[in-house]
């Protein structure tokens, strides 16, 4: 089984929509794919909808936290969507988005960046707006080659000098609502330090302490020296190891199944879920 447990769509900062990204996903040659949207399972029914045969959707999403000053995000799956505390958080996240965003595009003009807030809402459409759209217009303007090096102290990275804050989750908070909405918590690129400050192992283990589930392993922006780290960090707190893509169409140079997850690793996940559960797909044949 080749297994992606981390993906973005078009509800949120990816350019697939959840449809097109499921259809990929099968085309890619993966037998279940996560879409985890930030802050947002507004996706979900569109990639259940378009769901190919042969091809199982794993329910979730990329929660935005914060512990001691430092930002990180906590992968969420197969939680019961309609659980009112964990969907009015979500909601808080979501709407802080717009106003954070106003915000970076200030502090960028204010940097000499002529961005304009029309630009970047034009990216993100339908969108939960967030930096990459911000970054996708750095692009655009020439000011960066990538959106990957707009991610920089220079720019978008956290305390970077365009970043602005937003409301987030604690992470402990997370990790109990997403408990009580029956879902299984891992976290998500740990130490990807390219992405700016990262959280201490010290706070992981406090975080496997409180019920973390895992912590993503394989990913683009873990080397092989922190990847090995990590599994032994993961073994020593009793934590499950993932390995996903982050794919965001266009927007990353990933591809979709580039990095993946062990089945028994799958397996343990979905027998701890209890809030949703994998749906299999019965929307016709998978792409040839």
């Amino acid at each position: 089984m080749r297994i992606d447990l981390h993906t973005h769509s078009s509800a949120s900062d990816g350019t697939d929509t959840p449809a097109e990204l499921v259809l990929a996903a099968a085309a890619a040659g993966l037998d279940v794919v996560a879409l985890t949207d930030h802050d947002t399972v507004r996706g979900h029914a569109e990639a259940i909808a378009a769901l190919p045969e042969g091809l199982t959707l794993v329910t979730g999403a990329e929660l935005s936290c914060r512990i001691d000053g430092v930002g990180l995000h906590m992968l969420a799956y197969l939680f019961d969507p309609d659980e009112p505390e964990l969907a009015r958080e979500r909601e808080l996240v979501r709407d802080d988005r717009v106003p954070r965003a106003r915000t970076m595009v200030g502090k960028l003009r204010a940097l000499g960046v002529p961005i304009e807030w029309e630009q970047v809402a034009r990216i993100a459409g339908d969108g939960s707006v967030g930096r990459p759209h911000i970054a996708t217009a750095l692009v655009e303007l020439g000011v960066v080659e990538t959106v990957s090096d707009a991610f920089t102290p220079e720019w978008l990275a956290n305390g970077g000098r365009a970043y602005a804050e937003k409301h987030e989750l604690d992470p402990f908070d997370a990790i109990r609502l997403v408990k009580a909405a029956g879902g299984v918590t891992v976290f998500a690129h740990p130490l990807a330090v390219k992405r700016g400050e990262v959280v201490p192992e010290s706070s992981i283990a406090r975080l496997a302490a409180a019920g973390l589930d895992g912590i993503e392993v394989d990913h683009m922006d873990h080397d092989e020296p922190t990847r090995a780290r990590l599994r032994g960090l993961a073994r020593e707190l009793g934590l499950l190891t993932t390995g996903s893509s982050d794919y965001h169409g266009s927007r990353k140079t990933v591809g979709l199944g580039e990095y993946t997850t062990d089945p028994e690793i799958y397996g343990e996940i979905t027998r701890r879920a209890t809030g949703a559960f994998p749906v299999p797909g019965a929307g016709g044949p998978r792409p040839a």
